[in-house]
């Protein structure tokens, strides 16, 4: 009787072993045949609805940006479709999906499918609204003295008058774009919480980050920690800016405003110091600088090159950035180059991306041909936008001769630090002005970005102005809740600049440019580049440098 019992039991056992084996057959079938319709779904209408945007970015033509506009609805109708989601969802929450990869797949492409999971109506018209609000941004020009200037030509103003009336008619002029958009922008953030409500977050804000696996409370616990680490040296420099710009153009220190820092939104670095870096760059081609450098580092930019709409156009979007059409190999910058040291770091920056969407493994499943996060690329563009201020590229590039390159060495790193500083405080004003931006649109925003901007950046608002200066931002409106990457970028740039220097090249020189060393480049590719979004963001970062993400290297290298 006993070994008949023993007998059923083991008969028992062994058919829910089959009945989960079978489930687990069963799932991972169901998984395979949804992968398989969705390759084939997206992939064409992808490469289709990012061709279109490049065509509508670089034209400024209204029927192009229709085209687009038509194209991100029918791509976002794929992850709307409420069938598929809830195929998804059955398949994720039985738990048998063992494959890492198939299982990483699962993951992404469920995160992707979630946050559409609302009224399409809705979906559509935050599509509608986005791109109409774009199209007003790549039309509009600062109309300064009765002249229509480019953000380039402002910029020019900022950086090179010292006469106060004139700095401020460009700062006003560019600001004008605000109540153009403001309204709008207003809008579009209450429909974009609508749809975050739906799906059971809090508010957008909230969900974009939990949806790119980054946990809201880290984020801020973050941010808090890097105020205190960079408000005491960033203090110090500001009073360094602040005596040189009120000699410079001729007003008591306590007068400065916003217009007297050589940037519409002191985010970039005031140039103080004696080094003139535009001197380098003054009638090079910085075209064919940035592709020998990435030659240098066995890192082939040519055929993203040929692609490429990099010079200034009537009606194209005036900003610079990357493009993957494809997701396989089909990789573009978009920029309006001037010979200066600005656009040479940011021709650095843009490529930096191009590389990391070039050399991701094109053998991955479709879905993770990606970075491991917005932030991981980032970091790569900015490892080599920081180049441009670099003393060894200036000689390894033939801009300067070792002589010269070791007269400006130490204000150059000066140059570095004070950006690194001075974008680390934008980067607050930015991070908290979109979090409380979603958490209560109704607010007075006007008064909420320059008491953040008071406070981070520690520059006053002009007296009695009342205008939405918080819509000049194109960011706000076209790449919401991203700006805390660039931050988390830096930090990355500067962990990967101590790992390559120390473990790769077996290095103590953390300021070299990595020109001519191919295994700078082999390094990047093999563990950073390759991988694509296999691993979530942490786990890249810790397989390839040993350590999850840190800031002791920013802050090693920048604040101490």
């Amino acid at each position: 009787m006993k070994s008949f019992k023993t007998f059923l039991l083991l008969l028992a056992i062994t058919a829910l072993i089959s009945s989960c084996t079978n489930k687990k057959e069963q799932m991972e079938k169901e998984l395979r045949a949804f992968i398989t319709k969705f390759d084939s779904t997206v992939q064409p209408l992808m490469k289709e609805s990012n061709l279109a945007y490049w065509n509508a970015s670089i034209s400024g033509n209204g029927d192009d940006w229709k085209k687009s506009e038509k194209l991100s609805i029918e791509l976002t109708r794929v992850f709307a479709n409420k069938d598929d989601f809830a195929t998804l969802k059955k398949i994720k929450e039985s738990g048998t999906i063992t494959d890492e990869l198939m299982k990483r797949q699962l993951e992404v492409m469920y995160n992707s499918y979630l946050s559409n999971q609302v009224d399409t109506a809705k979906l559509n018209a935050v599509i509608k609204m986005q791109t109409e609000i774009e199209q007003k941004y790549s039309n509009f020009r600062a109309d300064v003295n009765g002249k229509k200037l480019t953000d380039n030509d402002v910029e020019e103003i900022l950086k090179k008058s010292t006469v106060s009336a004139d700095l401020q008619k460009a700062w006003e002029g560019h600001k004008a774009i605000g109540p153009v958009v403001a309204n709008d922008i207003r809008n579009l953030v209450k429909k974009r919480n609508e749809i975050a409500k739906e799906l059971g977050f809090s508010n957008y804000h909230e969900m974009s980050l939990k949806l790119s696996e980054q946990d809201p409370a880290e984020i801020s616990k973050l941010f808090d920690e890097l105020d205190t680490l960079t408000r005491g040296a960033f203090a110090g420099l500001k009073d360094e800016i602040d005596t040189y710009l009120a000699k410079r153009d001729n007003v008591k220190k306590e007068d400065l405003m916003p217009w007297h820092y050589q940037n519409r939104f002191f985010q970039e670095a005031p140039a103080i110091y004696s080094v003139d870096l535009d001197k380098y760059y003054k009638g090079k081609n910085i075209e064919k600088l940035v592709t020998d450098y990435y030659t240098s580092i066995g890192l082939d930019i040519s055929s993203m090159i040929s692609k490429s709409d990099l010079y200034e156009k009537p009606g194209k979007n005036q900003h610079a950035y990357c493009i993957d059409i494809d997701n396989h190999g089909d990789v573009r910058v978009l920029g309006n180059i001037k010979p200066n040291y600005n656009w040479m770091g940011t021709m650095l920056h843009e490529f930096g991306h191009a590389n990391y969407d070039k050399y991701i493994d094109p053998t991955l499943p479709f879905s993770l041909r990606n970075p491991a996060h917005t932030f991981t690329t980032e970091a790569i563009a900015m490892f080599f936008g920081r180049m441009a201020s670099n003393p060894r590229f200036l000689v390894d590039m033939k801009l300067a001769d070792a002589a010269e390159a070791k007269k400006v060495a130490d204000e150059s790193f000066k140059v570095l630090r004070l950006e690194q500083l001075t974008f680390s405080r934008w980067a607050q004003v930015m991070y908290r002005f979109e979090k409380s931006l979603y958490e209560n649109p109704d607010q007075d925003l006007n008064t909420l970005w320059w008491n953040l901007v008071e406070k981070y950046q520690m520059i006053k608002r002009p007296a009695g102005r009342n205008q939405p200066d918080w819509a000049s931002k194109i960011h706000i409106a076209t790449s919401p809740c991203y700006y805390h990457n660039y931050l988390l970028g830096e930090l990355l740039a500067s962990q990967l600049n101590n790992y390559i220097a120390s473990k790769v090249l077996r290095s103590d020189d953390f300021r070299q440019s990595y020109y001519g060393k191919k295994e700078v480049g082999k390094y990047l590719i093999d563990n950073v580049f390759m991988p694509g979004s296999r691993w979530s963001w942490n786990e890249m970062i810790e397989k390839a440098t040993g350590e999850k993400l840190t800031a002791k290297y920013y802050a090693g290298q920048f604040v101490k």
